[in-house]
């Protein structure tokens, strides 16, 4: 075992945001060293439960070096990046900008300082329509959005410094990340979000009018879109057992994170409906342009790669971790 004093500081960005602050608060109770750079465009300073918050971007490389050096950073878990899919196709260079720009200088600056393990947030947006419903890390990457592009070059830009440095990665790509941390600490607080739980939530506690369901007539089971939603610590801990994998000398990788099966739309509303104890107002509309029917993740990979056990694996403690965390949020 690692004597404590020796374990090494670990840099999140985005620390502040909503996976970001669940790894932050793991890697606390685990006993990390960990210092948190975030902008606090959308993320939140009380969120931020353990170690030290730096304000500032990940594109500033004065800044980052600085960090890096200055807390002997030996790991970087890289979170930062603006993740609403609609707003990258209205405004693409946004998200070209802070997420591949950035992530192009951050990694300069891990290059200089001699940065070891890399643990990069991706999506399954790269993967764009898939052909196959379940979806294995050789799937083909086609992104059909900007969100979706910016951050399948940033896993370019990982890869090919990794194969000539030092450097070793683990990419994961995330399904639908869902609920929130279950002691009610954390939560995601983002505004105008437009996570299918996150927005339902919303609507059980009264913060929006109603619930959009776009598309019922899918070749589905109940002809909405079936998802894979992985609970919030779970993919959490996914992040730790990377790092791990990592610093015993694990080679890099690219892994998927979900459960491995999916739940419709009116599954979930279900489920709201349940626990809520009362229905939420939706409303159907047609079909969304570049909306899979359905995408679940092949998780053997993960299971193969890294000591990752779920625990939250389970519709109704997502969805009432959810509705908890709207509820605290409505009475603060």
């Amino acid at each position: 075992m690692h004597n404590k004093s020796q374990k090494k500081t670990i840099l999140v960005t985005g620390g502040a945001g909503y996976i970001g602050s669940h790894v932050v608060k793991q890697l606390g109770l685990a006993g990390e060293q960990v210092v948190v750079l975030d902008n606090l465009s959308t993320g939140f300073a009380d969120s931020v439960l353990f170690g030290e918050l730096i304000i500032g971007e990940t594109g500033d490389q004065a800044l980052v070096s600085k960090i890096l050096e200055q807390h002997n950073i030996e790991s970087v878990l890289h979170f930062a990046a603006h993740t609403i899919v609609p707003e990258s196709v209205s405004d693409p260079l946004k998200y070209y900008g802070n997420n591949t720009a950035n992530t192009r200088n951050l990694l300069q600056c891990c290059q200089q300082a001699d940065v070891k393990h890399f643990i990069f947030s991706s999506t399954a947006a790269v993967y764009g329509i898939p052909e196959q419903p379940l979806i294995t890390e050789t799937t083909p990457v086609n992104p059909i959005n900007p969100y979706g592009t910016s951050k399948l070059m940033s896993e370019w830009m990982l890869r090919d410094l990794s194969a000539v440095t030092d450097l070793c990665h683990v990419i994961l790509r995330y399904f639908n990340v869902a609920g929130s941390d279950p002691d009610g600490e954390i939560g995601q607080s983002t505004e105008k979000a437009t996570l299918l739980i996150k927005v339902a939530a919303e609507v059980a506690v009264g913060k929006r009018e109603k619930l959009y369901v776009f598309g019922t007539d899918y070749p589905t089971p109940d002809g909405t879109g079936v998802r894979d939603y992985i609970h919030v610590s779970d993919l959490a801990d996914a992040h730790i057992q990377a790092l791990e994998y990592l610093r015993n000398g694990g080679e890099s990788t690219t892994l998927n994170c979900g459960y491995g099966h999916g739940y419709s739309v009116r599954e979930v509303i279900d489920t709201v409906n349940a626990i809520n104890g009362e229905p939420i107002a939706v409303e159907e509309q047609p079909r969304r342009a570049g909306d899979p029917p359905q995408l679940v993740a092949s998780v053997d990979s993960i299971h193969d790669t890294l000591d990752w056990q779920p625990r939250h694996d389970d519709l109704n403690e997502i969805v009432q971790t959810s509705l908890a965390w709207e509820r605290k949020l409505q009475s603060r």
